[in-house]
């Protein structure tokens, strides 16, 4: 008999509903993205997020179900993203969970929003199982994260300071595009030499696996604030493109020497940061000279969406992990642990 898992996603600035099958089967994944309405002001702003989340959750949920050709009646447990991300955006998506669970019964599931960043990839994969390394790089993460089994996660290291994709969007603020400003950089990179300008790259010794992007986005800062105080032209394309590999190199050198610390072969990449061309490309060259397998999930699954969540919740449901009304949502909070309960 087939398990169904309604799953909400609401950490930053989209709302997400989906309905999946057995854990696996994405039968539907409704998403409402508020990008159009940030990017005004050149980011994220929480009140104005959380606001539209509560505008709406409940026709994202509707939609969900009426995609997947399911009622309430047919789901086995509902799985919501807890943390970390935006206290004021997650707490609608726990309201909105905890109220169909109290309403319905229906057993309820804290997901943490990176472990979801990570099973995205068993959806667009089949064949993917423990244990592989998963390499989560997003506006708000950057880590190396050892998956041991559905319910064991190992952090081999993480940003001390900027998330990568935070870098990305600053650095692109600062050369006048839109947000979100990674993929601007990503697509602009392409025209240029990656080699132009030689920016540093911070705690590169062998079997150090923390990143740290603050004084790679200062070094552009300067070298930027540099040319326009001596009215030098500036070669935008090779500034993005001498920026992007300061990044993409560590992110790409440190997923090598960790897979081959463990003697892992599977590599797989998580996170909004995933669907940068130049990331995916150089990875999979690397996979490829290594004699590594490579998986990644589809566009839509990089980017936040609530199909990543059911399929987390889908199997933390299976190891008995639920949570009762007293679930509260947690903006800052470790990945493997569940601790959804106040401390």
């Amino acid at each position: 008999m087939s398990i169904y898992t309604l799953a909400l996603e609401s950490s930053c600035d989209e709302t997400s509903a989906s309905v999946l099958k057995d854990g696996r089967t994405v039968l539907s994944n409704v998403i409402s993205s508020q990008v159009p309405i940030h990017r005004k002001f050149g980011g994220v702003v929480p009140e104005i997020a959380s606001r539209h989340h509560i505008e709406q959750v409940i026709p994202v949920i509707d939609q969900a179900l009426r995609d997947a050709n399911v009622t309430l009646q047919d789901i086995d447990h509902i799985g919501v993203t807890y943390g970390p991300g935006l206290v004021g955006a997650l707490l609608v998506g726990v309201a909105a969970a905890k109220g169909l669970s109290f309403a319905t019964g229906i057993p309820l599931v804290p997901v943490h929003h990176m472990e979801g960043h990570i099973f995205a990839n068993f959806l667009a994969n089949p064949e993917l199982e423990p244990p592989f390394l998963s390499l989560v790089v997003s506006g708000g993460h950057t880590m190396l994260v050892h998956v041991k089994g559905y319910e064991e996660f190992d952090i081999l290291g993480q940003t001390r300071d900027d998330a990568a994709g935070e870098a990305f969007d600053k650095i692109a603020r600062v050369m006048g595009f839109p947000y979100p400003g990674g993929p601007h950089i990503d697509a602009l990179a392409i025209q240029g030499n990656p080699d132009a300008i030689e920016f540093p790259k911070a705690l590169s010794e062998p079997g150090n696996f923390e990143f740290s992007f603050s004084g790679l986005k200062s070094a552009v800062l300067n070298y930027l604030n540099s040319k326009q105080q001596k009215n030098e032209p500036i070669n935008q394309a090779d500034v993005a493109a001498s920026f992007q590999k300061a990044i993409v190199d560590v992110l790409v050198e440190k997923t090598r020497d960790a897979a081959h610390t463990l003697g892992e072969t599977r590599i797989t990449i998580a996170g909004g940061v995933s669907a940068n061309k130049g990331l995916q490309t150089a990875l999979q060259k690397m996979c490829e000279k290594e004699g590594f397998t490579y998986y990644k999930p589809h566009k839509i699954l990089s980017t936040d969406n609530a199909a990543m969540i059911g399929c987390r919740a889908y199997y933390m449901a299976q190891a008995g992990k639920f949570a009762d009304l007293t679930l509260n949502a947690k903006p800052s909070v470790e990945i493997g642990h569940v601790s959804w309960k106040e401390d």
